[in-house]
């Protein structure tokens, strides 16, 4: 099997564990959404290729989803990770994990029933 028959073979598994799905796991960006937050246009090529002398750039599909572990993830996310551990965050990450597991009424109230939190500032 070719290099390139083991790419779509991993792209194949990893939407058949997603439920047929191409987007991130995570944030639920498509590959197309991927690329443009990073300013390329669908087919890899910079958006303001002419204004900022980028015509020789071009963003590979690989450069952006991962298809490899559980689930798809997109390079956002992945960067997204890595600040929090280079940071020492991963306390927090937790902390931040636990309380939208554990804690969603506290977190997202219903609109009809807001009560401002002590910590909460107040709107003028």
């Amino acid at each position: 099997m070719s290099g390139m028959d083991k790419e779509f073979q991993r792209y194949f598994d990893a939407l058949d564990r997603s439920g047929g799905e191409d987007r991130c796991y995570l944030c639920r960006r498509t590959p197309s959404d991927v690329k443009q937050f990073f300013g390329f246009d669908e087919d890899g090529v910079p958006i303001d290729a002419g204004t900022y002398g980028l015509e020789d750039v071009v963003l590979e599909a690989t450069d952006i989803m991962s298809y490899r572990g559980h689930r798809p993830l997109c390079a956002v996310c992945q960067l997204n990770f890595e600040m929090l551990y280079m940071a020492g965050d991963e306390k927090h990450l937790e902390q931040v994990l636990r309380e939208v597991r554990e804690e969603r009424d506290r977190l997202w109230p219903p609109a009809q029933r807001h009560e401002p939190d002590q910590n909460e500032p107040e709107m003028t």
